[in-house]
C-alpha cells in the first residue's frame, strides 16, 4: 500500500470510528478522486491538535507539518502559544525554531500559510505604550512569518480599557493595527484579525476599523464560530454568551476583506454534519465571495477525538464544496 492509498485509508477508519460508522460512504470517494478538486485549499489549524501537544504529549510541536500530511492537508496554520521561547533571548530562540519548522515543512512537502499570534499584549489597549510594546512584541512573529513563507499572521484585537467604549476601541485598534501593518509591509506579510470574541466579533464594527486603515495588507481573518460579541459577567473567555452576531452575516461582511478562512467545528450529527454551523450556507458565502484561498480546519470539539475531528471537518468541506457545482 503506497503512502497516498495508506493516509486516505487511515483518515477514513477515523471519520467511520468517530462517528460509529454514520458518515455517509459518498464522503470517502471525495478522498480519493482526483477530479473532486474543492475550489479551495486545505489547511490544518494547529489549535485542532493543541490537546495532543499540551496535555497528553503525544504529539511533537515540531511534527505538526508531519501530522497535517498523514492526515491530508497541503498547507498548515501555526499557533505562537504553542511554542515556549527562552524570555533571556527570544529573538535567537525563534530563529532556531522557525529554522527547524521550515526544514520540516519543506521535508513534507506542506505549505506555510499563517502564524495565529497570541499572548503577545493588546493591540488595542487604552494605554500607547501598551500598544507599542504589543506592536513590538508581534512584529518578531512578523519576521518569523516572512522566514516561513507564510503570507500572514493572525492577531487578535483585545484592548484593556477600551472594549466598553466602541469609539476607543476603534481608536486604538487604529493605532495598533497601522503601526503593525506599516512594518510588516516591508516583509510582505499581511496583518489579519480574527473575530475573536468581544468587539472584534461584531463584523460590522470590526470592518469600520479595517476601512478606516486603509492598507493592503491589513485584513480579516473570518472565523465560522467566533461570533460571541458578549458574556456573561463581562468574561472574555469560558462563561455563557449573552450576544452573538449572526454568523452567516458576519462571514459574510468579511470575505471582501479575507486573507484567510477558518472552518470552526465542534460536532456533528449522524449525517456528517456540523451540528451548530450550516456548512452549505456558509461555503456558498465563500465561494460567492471569489474566495479560492486556503480554508483552515479548526476542530474545537470534545465527543471526538481530536483527528476524528479533523478528518469529520475536512469531509464536510469537501461534501459541501462538491454539492456547490
Amino acid at each position: 500500500m503506497n503512502r497516498r492509498h495508506f493516509i486516505s485509508a487511515t483518515g477514513k477508519a477515523g471519520i467511520a470510528t468517530g462517528l460509529a460508522g454514520n458518515i455517509i460512504p459518498s464522503l470517502y470517494s471525495l478522498f480519493e478522486n482526483p477530479e473532486e478538486k474543492p475550489f479551495f485549499k486545505l489547511s490544518l489549524a494547529q489549535w485542532s491538535l493543541h490537546k495532543a501537544i499540551l496535555e497528553t504529549k503525544t504529539l511533537s510541536n515540531l511534527d505538526f507539518a508531519k501530522k497535517a500530511k498523514e492526515l491530508g492537508f497541503e498547507g498548515v496554520e501555526y499557533v505562537s502559544q504553542l511554542y515556549e521561547l527562552d524570555e533571556n533571548n527570544q529573538k535567537a530562540s525563534l530563529k532556531k525554531l522557525i529554522k527547524e519548522l521550515k526544514l520540516r515543512s519543506n521535508d513534507q512537502g506542506i505549505k506555510n500559510v499563517l502564524i495565529m499570534v497570541d499572548n503577545e499584549g493588546e493591540l488595542a489597549a487604552a494605554d500607547k505604550k501598551e500598544r507599542e510594546l504589543a506592536v513590538s512584541n508581534h512584529s518578531k512573529w512578523v519576521d518569523a512569518a516572512a522566514e516561513l513563507g507564510c503570507h500572514s499572521i493572525r492577531v487578535n484585537l483585545f484592548g484593556a480599557g477600551t472594549e466598553q467604549d466602541f469609539h476607543k476601541w476603534q481608536a486604538a485598534s487604529y493605532d495598533g493595527l497601522s503601526q503593525l501593518s506599516r512594518y510588516a509591509s516591508n516583509s510582505g506579510v499581511n496583518i489579519i484579525v480574527e473575530n475573536h470574541g468581544g468587539l472584534s466579533s461584531d463584523a460590522e464594527k470590526l470592518i469600520k476599523v479595517i476601512r478606516s486603515i486603509n492598507k493592503r495588507n491589513c485584513g480579516l481573518l473570518p472565523d465560522f464560530g467566533n461570533f460571541c460579541v458578549k458574556r456573561e459577567n463581562g468574561e472574555r473567555w469560558g462563561s455563557p454568551c449573552i450576544e452573538e452576531y449572526d454568523r452567516y452575516k458576519g462571514t459574510l461582511e468579511m470575505m471582501p476583506f479575507a486573507y484567510g478562512v477558518s472552518a470552526k467545528s465542534y460536532d456533528f450529527n449522524e449525517k456528517g454534519d456540523e451540528t451548530t454551523i450550516d456548512y452549505y450556507r456558509m461555503l456558498k458565502i465563500v465561494k460567492e465571495a471569489g474566495y479560492n484561498g486556503f480554508i483552515g480546519v479548526e476542530y474545537e470539539g470534545s465527543r471526538l477525538s481530536e483527528e476524528e475531528g479533523i478528518l469529520a471537518t475536512k469531509a464536510l468541506l469537501l461534501k459541501a464544496a462538491n454539492q456547490l457545482k
